[in-house]
């Protein structure tokens, strides 16, 4: 908690450093209930009254995704994620919401060098169980056993992972495949929720999702939104932020790093972001930030980027179009891809 609070207090320190300029003015609306995380929607309205009835509607999407693809629980009524992965290998009836996930969700396994497996649900909730047990008994924390990691890794076959769009049925073949999609749930949802905002007439608007920020519109005086990647480095107090971005149009961005969820195990940090080759937490990086257009993506991206090393990065960046990234190596030095400069304040 104390982590999403600092999180939201830079968020607004940056965002207050706008000025408005027009007859609209800059409302904020902040919320816990979605993603395990703090929402925060930002945008230019006549009044605040305007502003609230648009949030209501954004609020309304964003808990449907949210209900939709929670991996930790069932809700009356709904057919999510949680009940796919406890169907025991029967096909189950879902909304189109959950097939087009799965459906991307597949089709970036290959594109992101299957870094990005969502079938990986077996491996990850062994390290989540450890994870949160450690939190909770730091004196009595443990790593997973290797052995239960690789016996676990048996049942991550994505292919596994059978969609019928006719039917809008999911049906895990192998039995003890876990679906996991905590590498892109919040950016995909960012984006569809940003698209129906924009179909529903919404423009000027900001979503910051748990740190996948969403830009639906300009702002509506005239400057950019100016938005902090945080320091990983949180010892650094002087220096919350590494890059002040100024960015306008309808772009994403998202940010992984090992120093945001993780626990320790004899004076050592093991973060959550596992590397799906070693089983164990990526090592390569401290933070991984991806901007362009799609937040999915992006966040995709962030996750997969992170898992892989400099090279193999920047070679998968580099035949991807209009996307930008950030690295920043374990020393601390920051690497940037071509073109993400351009967008540094």
């Amino acid at each position: 908690m104390k982590k999403i609070i600092s999180l939201l207090i830079i968020f607004i320190l940056i965002l207050g450093l706008c000025g408005c300029k027009s007859s609209q003015k800059k409302f904020t609306s902040y919320s816990f209930d979605y993603f395990d995380t703090v929402t925060t929607i930002i945008g230019f309205e006549e009044s605040e009254e305007i502003f609230n009835q648009n949030c209501e509607k954004i609020k309304s999407w964003l808990s449907n995704y949210h209900k939709l693809y929670d991996i930790y629980t069932v809700y009356e009524n709904v057919n999510n994620l949680c009940k796919i992965n406890m169907s025991n290998g029967k096909p189950v009836t879902v909304p189109p919401e959950i097939i087009q996930l799965l459906e991307y969700s597949k089709t970036l396994y290959n594109t992101t060098n299957q870094k990005l497996n969502i079938a990986m649900g077996s491996v990850l909730s062994i390290w989540h169980d450890c994870r949160e047990y450690g939190l909770k008994n730091p004196k009595l924390a443990t790593l997973p056993k290797l052995e239960e990691l690789k016996k676990a890794n048996q049942h991550t076959d994505i292919s596994k992972v059978v969609l019928n769009k006719t039917n809008n049925t999911v049906c895990l073949t192998d039995k003890q495949i876990k679906l996991d999609v905590g590498g892109i749930a919040k950016g995909y949802a960012a984006q569809k929720v940003a698209e129906k905002m924009q179909n529903a007439g919404f423009s000027g608007y900001l979503l910051n999702i748990g740190g996948n920020v969403k830009i639906v519109g300009n702002r509506k005086d005239g400057q950019k939104w100016k938005i902090g990647i945080e320091n990983p480095n949180t010892d650094d107090s002087k220096n919350p932020y590494i890059e002040q971005l100024e960015l306008s149009n309808n772009l994403s961005l998202v940010t992984s790093g090992s120093y945001q969820r993780f626990y320790t195990v004899n004076g050592k940090n093991y973060h959550h972001i596992i590397d799906p080759q070693t089983l164990h937490p990526a090592n390569y990086f401290k933070s991984v930030s991806v901007l362009c257009e799609d937040s999915g993506l992006a966040d995709a991206f962030s996750t997969a980027l992170f898992c892989m090393t400099l090279e193999e990065g920047k070679e998968l960046v580099e035949n991807t179009n209009d996307m930008y990234v950030l690295w920043v190596l374990e020393n601390g030095e920051k690497v940037y891809s071509n073109g993400f400069e351009k967008f540094i304040k």
